[in-house]
């Protein structure tokens, strides 16, 4: 009889916590995390927890911090659909507990207290212990690959998003890198790094290829994302992560929900991406490649990497253009020196000071005027990061989302991009903007 009360309790509390939490109404789950105090909130970071409609057993949990082009991911429509057919649930953490994980910090600790929560508050004791994708953006691009050195046995994939190469010494948050030990390492478990076309930095690819060398079993895959930059993820990119999921849970999970090492041999090679190269040696399986392998990286099979090699093709070639923002039926200042090149504040309308009309526009490459030349897709604005919602492709509203409205650093600054795709003659353009909201803008609507 007992017995029977406590399931029906627990059901119950189950259906009660998978309501929305947050305003985003995305995610069903949240707890605190233990033995952790932000130093942007100065209290304890929540970590939200999005579980497919009809999953019975999370097979793998794909693990991110708050930054900025994580919550991009996350929110797309046909990444959650891509995650809901493998039966993987989304941890998003904010603010992020551990930008290195570096064991000195106790970070391991307050992941797996966080997990074991997190599991019992959802109902799906199986999070306790399933396999982690860890997936980082920018500043919380080294923490995965790092995630993964230490927890080899749990890590499924790697996930660097505009971000490092394993053991970088250019971290994205801007300091020293963990050292791993001389015994510790990646070998088998499949890791991709992202790097932008318009961010393009020699010195932070080259540590990834140095790491295949220094790791001949390391499973180290690479994308250019062309015709993008540092803070922008379009659809295609976000179906190709997923791909890559699913690749590496296909290589990597087994029957039982143990992890296999994956035989780097059995993969392909491609030759890493060259700005404004225009031939290269044609992909092929590890034994048959005919370029240097000094300078490719590796991929699950075939098709992903002609999946590579098709994103290549898209730029190759082709001329540049530009986008600009209009707002308030102005042109938005340019400006090289801002992080993204633009910045507004934003000002509220009195007969509704949460919604607003913003419109992304081509222009000459000064931004300051608007052109013809440019390629025959439509324009988009599009969100990055932040408490902002997209309505359609010029309405924007603001909402207090699952973040706060404690923190100084993030709760009152929006992300959008403007986004041009490409056609048969240019390449895809993007053109960020940072809107700093009045601390006061939700008071406003009380």
């Amino acid at each position: 009889m007992k017995r029977h009360l406590l399931a029906f309790l627990l059901l119950v509390v189950t259906a009660m916590s998978a309501m929305a939490v947050g305003a985003s109404g995305m995610y069903q789950w949240s707890v605190s995390l233990t033995g952790f105090i932000s130093d942007e909130t100065g209290k304890a970071p929540t970590a939200y927890l999005w579980v497919p409609d009809g999953c019975k057993k999370v097979k793998a949990v794909v693990l991110a911090q708050q930054n900025m082009t994580e919550e991009t991911i996350f929110k797309m429509e046909t990444f959650k659909q891509r995650m809901k057919e493998m039966d993987i649930a989304l941890l998003w953490v904010a603010p992020a507990f551990s930008r290195d994980w570096s064991p000195t910090t106790g970070c391991q600790g307050t992941f797996e207290e966080m997990m074991t929560a997190i599991a019992y508050q959802s109902a799906h004791e199986e999070i306790a212990h399933c396999p982690i994708i860890p997936l980082g953006h920018s500043a919380q691009a080294t923490f995965p690959w790092n995630f993964a050195a230490w927890n080899p046995d749990r890590t499924l994939c790697i996930i660097s998003f505009h971000g490092d190469a394993p053991r970088t010494n250019l971290c994205g948050y801007g300091t020293a890198n963990v050292e791993w030990g001389r015994t510790r390492n990646i070998d088998g478990i499949p890791g991709l790094m992202v790097e932008g076309e318009y961010e393009w930095w020699e010195a932070r690819v080259n540590p990834a290829l140095a790491f295949r060398m220094m790791y001949p079993e390391s499973c180290i895959s690479f994308l250019a994302d062309t015709g993008h930059g540092h803070f922008d993820c379009c659809e295609r990119t976000a179906e190709y992560l997923a791909k890559f999921i699913q690749k590496a849970m296909a290589l990597r999970l087994g029957a039982d929900g143990k992890l296999k090492k994956v035989d780097v041999k059995q993969g392909w090679l491609a030759e890493r991406w060259h700005p404004n190269q225009m031939t290269r040696p044609a992909a092929a399986p590890y034994a048959q490649y005919k370029g240097d392998p000094h300078d490719a990286f590796w991929y699950p099979d075939q098709e992903m990497a002609q999946l590579t090699e098709d994103r290549y093709t898209e730029t190759r070639g082709k001329k540049m253009q530009y986008m600009g923002i209009e707002y308030g039926g102005k042109l938005v200042k340019y400006d090289e020196k801002l992080q993204g090149g633009m910045a507004m504040k934003y000002i509220p309308s009195k007969k509704d000071p949460l919604t607003f009309t913003i419109k992304a526009v081509y222009t000459d490459s000064t931004h300051t005027a608007l052109t013809d030349k440019h390629s025959k897709a439509k324009p988009t604005m599009e969100v990055i990061s932040g408490p902002v919602k997209k309505i359609n492709d010029t309405t924007f509203r603001l909402y207090p989302y699952e973040a706060g409205l404690d923190n100084p650093r993030r709760s009152f600054v929006i992300w959008l991009v403007a986004m041009g795709e490409y056609d048969d003659q240019y390449k895809g353009a993007v053109q960020p903007i940072r809107i700093d909201l009045p601390k006061d803008i939700f008071d406003k609507c009380k």
